[in-house]
Order: C-alpha cells, then sequence, then structure tokens
C-alpha cells in the first residue's frame, strides 16, 4: 500500500504499511511482519453517495418523436457540376418517385435526375443553359 522510511537512533527502518482495518494497522518492517494497534482516532472516508432514480412511469404515446412529411419542401439538388441539357418538368407538375425531372450534362455524359418521392412541382430554379454545381438546388417540390 505504502512504504516509508525512518531513521531511529540512527537505526533505518524500512515500513510498508499494508493494510488498516479500523485501529488495527498491517505492517512489514525490514522484512517482519506486525500487527500493531494504532492509538489515535482512525479517520473514516465519506464514500460517495449512489444516487437512486426512480422509474419512470410513462403514459401511453408520450416520450415519442414522430415526423409526419406534410407541409416540408423537397429539394432536388445537382449530383454533380454541369450543364443543364432539358427540363422536363414545369410548376404545378405532380410527379411520381423515379420520374425524369431533368437531364444534365456532367463529365460530357447526359445524367438524368430523377425524383427520389412523390410530389407536385413547387418551383424550377434552373433553365436550359445553366451552369450548376454540386448540390445546388435544381428543382422544390412540395
Amino acid at each position: 500500500m505504502k512504504k516509508f522510511s525512518f531513521t531511529i537512533r540512527g537505526n533505518k527502518y524500512d515500513v510498508h504499511l499494508q493494510d488498516i482495518e479500523e485501529n488495527i494497522a498491517q505492517l512489514e518492517v525490514n522484512g517482519t511482519k506486525y500487527e500493531v494497534e494504532i492509538h489515535q482516532e482512525v479517520k473514516k472516508t465519506a464514500k460517495t453517495p449512489k444516487l437512486v432514480r426512480k422509474e419512470i412511469q410513462r403514459k401511453p404515446g408520450e416520450g415519442f418523436i414522430t415526423k409526419k412529411d406534410g407541409g416540408k419542401a423537397i429539394k432536388v439538388n445537382a449530383p454533380l457540376p454541369g450543364n443543364i441539357f432539358k427540363v422536363l418538368v414545369n410548376e404545378g407538375d405532380t410527379v411520381k418517385k423515379g420520374d425524369v425531372l431533368l437531364i444534365m450534362e456532367a463529365m460530357k455524359m447526359e445524367n438524368n435526375v430523377l425524383a427520389e418521392k412523390d410530389g407536385t412541382v413547387s418551383s424550377v430554379k434552373v433553365s436550359v443553359g445553366d451552369a450548376v454545381l454540386q448540390n445546388d438546388v435544381l428543382i422544390e417540390m412540395v
């Protein structure tokens, strides 16, 4: 546990404090084991209190977040930089998931930009010939 060195009347003592229980200490002095009684008040270390919480009783449906699809605009972004080659939808058009919304030319190839969800086109942000960067908003749907 702890090691001490004492010099008493010119004699050196190496003391190893091994254990303390209440007022009895287990010591080893220069290789010889001793049990000694401590005559002063032993300090009792305060233990860290444990926090005990009551179990929470939830009401049915409480504490869960449900996501609703309504009201949020769906943004269709450019998958990579390129030029708009053909726009196939107009504002107010109803589209289904997987429908081609526009065609863009990128890296000398024509790429179809598809609808990820069903919805209605609320605005077309680009026109034929526009240069776009990756993640630019091309079309907004509701």
